[in-house]
């Protein structure tokens, strides 16, 4: 992971109002903020910077969050993942804990708990690479 003062957070979303909406939260948390319409489209752009974390929507066209974050782990990244879904089914929280997710949210979430999840989920990724 990259050191930096300022924590950068992946957005990864295909609805535009949540994007706009979590990273605008993000922004006014401290962090700074990178907004993708698609797994593919965070994909594509991957390599220029590395997020601190990622907050992913499970359900998406194309490829899905768990898709994503299955991708990532086999390309050995080790990106904390908090997944963010309107729908609640058990076998896909039970996948993406599986697969090493930090937090599972449910929409709608607060504030509160969204920035808890993902400083926890730095800190924890942190804590492990020291």
């Amino acid at each position: 992971m990259i050191t930096r003062t300022i924590a950068l957070v992946g957005i990864v979303d295909d609805d535009k109002s949540v994007r706009d909406s979590i990273s605008s939260l993000l922004r006014s948390a401290g962090f700074k903020t990178m907004v993708f319409e698609s797994a593919e489209a965070f994909l594509d752009a991957d390599g220029a910077v590395e997020p601190d974390c990622l907050v992913l929507d499970v359900r998406m066209p194309g490829l899905s969050g768990l898709q994503l974050q299955s991708q990532l782990r086999d390309m050995g990244r080790q990106t904390p993942v908090i997944f963010v879904s309107a729908h609640n089914d058990s076998q896909v929280q039970t996948t993406a804990f599986h697969q090493g997710a930090a937090a599972f949210l449910g929409k709608p979430f607060s504030d509160e708990v969204l920035l808890g999840a993902i400083r926890s989920a730095i800190g924890a990724d942190e804590a492990s690479a020291s």
